[in-house]
């Protein structure tokens, strides 16, 4: 009768109290002994019913429950471009665009028609809704909130650090860009007399402001320069819902860099509603558009290399939310004469110092290797090379 600690373990061990039973010797026909044979690979230890409960109790991380969730939604991003999705996308936000600005035309005013901002504000959701329609009933993918950078926010750091640089970082080009355009003689600035900012002040009927006076409304509106691009990011959402949300994903299987231009080209032409009317270049022939279709292609280098190093929308939110709210507020450092003259827009953001400093920014990310880093939604990026639980 066995004993109760006779009882072997599951691991393979001998009971408690006994050694290890040693291997057995034999002896070959001349009476020499045999060679000890090879000891068997210890065997992995079982886990049991009671330890697979153990395991099962205790909680399971942040990054386990991204993995996890990353894994049931896979794939994330498209393998092969979905072209037809790709063409309804675009025809969709290109043809409501046009068909939202159609009362500028139709009324012959252009630019002038009273309903303008509300009319630019309705066009900047166009690319929102071609974006939902598509998602929704074209091309479906198993997480739209994912696939759309909407969600998740973790990690929250990672989110709000590059929301920060753009906040920051797209208003400093905005204002160094104009500092480079006085250089090339495209604008003159008076940062000192603050003239044009006076003739804004007296055009609103403030009256005549001193000095002292102009540089405290000056540096009232540099300080509520974040809260405006909080504003302007309410509109600039529409837009980025569907070009960085939506298409520069769907294109990724390109490539990085063609992913990159070619949505930033489709983000130039959609403008084409107001930019043939004179907006932005001042032009109504199709130089003002190849323009604004340039300048949209170098701004979506950045503002989508926002998104692939966040796996987020939000800081492409920021970002052209910024560069919306700080090209007009740093126009009160221009001078009157500049404020009048249309060819003033050359030597600001959008003109030639923009196109210059836009591109030795992406220089700099591609030096740096920033370009190679893409984010995994949820994770950061010590551990997505995590092991998968």
């Amino acid at each position: 009768m066995q004993r109760p600690d006779d009882t072997p373990n599951e691991g393979g061990w001998a009971p408690i109290g006994q050694p290890a039973p040693g291997p057995i010797r034999t002896t070959l026909a001349d009476g020499s002994p045999a060679p000890a044979p090879a000891p068997a690979p210890a065997a992995a230890p079982v886990i049991g019913a009671a330890g697979r409960a153990v395991l099962a109790q205790q909680p399971e991380s942040a990054a386990d429950r991204e993995r996890r969730r990353n894994r049931e939604l896979a794939p994330i991003l498209p393998t092969r471009v979905p072209w037809v999705a790709v063409t309804v996308f675009t025809v969709l936000a290109v043809g409501l665009a046009w068909l939202v600005a159609a009362p500028l035309w139709l009324s012959g005013e252009g630019l002038a028609n009273p309903w303008f901002q509300l009319i630019a504000l309705g066009m900047m959701y166009t690319p929102t809704i071609a974006a939902l329609v598509v998602v929704l009933f074209v091309a479906r993918p198993r997480s739209i909130p994912r696939l759309l950078g909407l969600a998740p926010l973790r990690p929250l750091g990672r989110t709000l650090g590059l929301c920060a640089a753009a906040l920051v970082g797209f208003p400093v080009l905005a204002f160094c860009s104009m500092l480079l355009g006085q250089a090339m003689g495209l604008i003159e600035l008076d940062l000192v007399g603050l003239s044009g900012l006076a003739a804004i002040m007296t055009a609103s009927g403030a009256g005549e402001l001193g000095r002292d006076d102009l540089t405290t409304v000056a540096l009232v509106q540099l300080l509520t320069l974040p809260l405006g691009v909080l504003v302007a990011s309410l509109s600039a959402f529409g837009e980025e819902l569907g070009w960085r949300g939506w298409l520069l994903p769907n294109l990724l299987p390109l490539g990085t860099w063609p992913a990159l231009l070619l949505s930033g080209a489709v983000w130039g032409v959609w403008h084409a509603p107001l930019v043939l009317l004179g907006y932005n270049y001042q032009r109504t022939d199709v130089v003002g558009l190849l323009l604004m279709v340039g300048w949209c292609m170098l701004l979506g280098v950045l503002i989508g290399w926002l998104r692939l190093r966040s796996a987020s929308v939000w800081p492409a939110v920021i970002a052209h939310g910024a560069v919306n709210a700080a090209v007009g507020a740093l126009l009160l450092f221009a001078s009157p004469t500049s404020m009048q003259d249309t060819g003033s827009v050359f030597g600001t953001l959008l003109g030639w110092p923009g196109w210059i400093l836009l591109a030795a920014t992406a220089l700099i990310l591609v030096v740096t290797g920033q370009f190679g880093k893409r984010a995994v939604p949820g994770l950061r990026g010590s551990e997505v090379a995590s092991p998968v639980s």
